[in-house]
C-alpha cells in the first residue's frame, strides 16, 4: 500500500526569505509561515498561532526569493519531510518541514507583479523537479486575478 503524505497551509512569512544553494549548485530557498486559527466565541474567542518552516526547491526557489517578503500572504500545497540529527553532545533531535510543491501568492500584488511571476514560470521547460527523491512538482496550475500559483 502507498502513503499519502500532501500538506495545504495557509498563512503569512514571519520574516524575508533566505536563499542558498546546495554543494551541487541546486537553488533552496527557506522561508516561515505563521498560520492562525480561531475557535470559540465572544469573550471565549481564543487565537492558536502555528508556524512551519518551508523549503522551495529550483525555479520555485527563484520565484520565492524573488517575490516573498514578510507579511505576504501565501498558500503552500506540498508533502511533509522529517529532518533527524544528532548534536555534538549526543542528543538526538528531529524537526518536520514542508517541501513546497506549489505555492500561491495571495492578494497583494499589482498586476504588473503577477504578469512578471506568469513570464518567469511559463518559461521554464521542466518545472521545478526535487533533486535526491525524483519527485515532479508542478508549473504554474492556474492565475487568477487577485493571486498566483507558481
Amino acid at each position: 500500500m502507498s502513503n499519502f503524505n500532501q500538506v495545504l497551509i495557509e498563512g503569512n512569512l514571519t520574516r524575508d526569505p533566505e536563499q542558498r544553494l546546495t554543494p551541487k549548485g541546486t537553488k533552496v530557498t527557506v522561508f516561515s509561515i505563521a498560520s492562525n486559527r480561531y475557535f470559540g466565541s465572544g469573550e471565549n474567542r481564543t487565537e492558536e498561532v502555528s508556524f512551519f518552516e518551508i523549503e522551495a526547491w529550483n525555479r520555485l526557489a527563484e520565484v520565492c526569493g524573488e517575490y516573498l517578503t514578510k507579511g505576504r500572504g501565501v498558500r503552500v500545497i506540498g508533502r511533509l519531510k522529517q529532518d533527524r540529527w544528532e548534536t555534538p553532545e549526543g542528543e538526538h533531535r528531529s524537526k518536520v518541514k514542508v517541501i513546497a510543491r506549489e505555492v500561491e501568492f495571495k492578494p497583494q500584488a499589482s498586476r504588473q507583479e503577477t504578469e512578471a511571476l506568469k513570464s518567469a514560470v511559463d518559461g521554464t521547460e521542466d518545472g521545478n523537479s526535487l533533486p535526491d527523491d525524483g519527485t515532479q512538482t508542478d508549473k504554474a496550475a492556474a492565475e487568477r486575478p487577485e493571486a498566483m500559483v507558481i
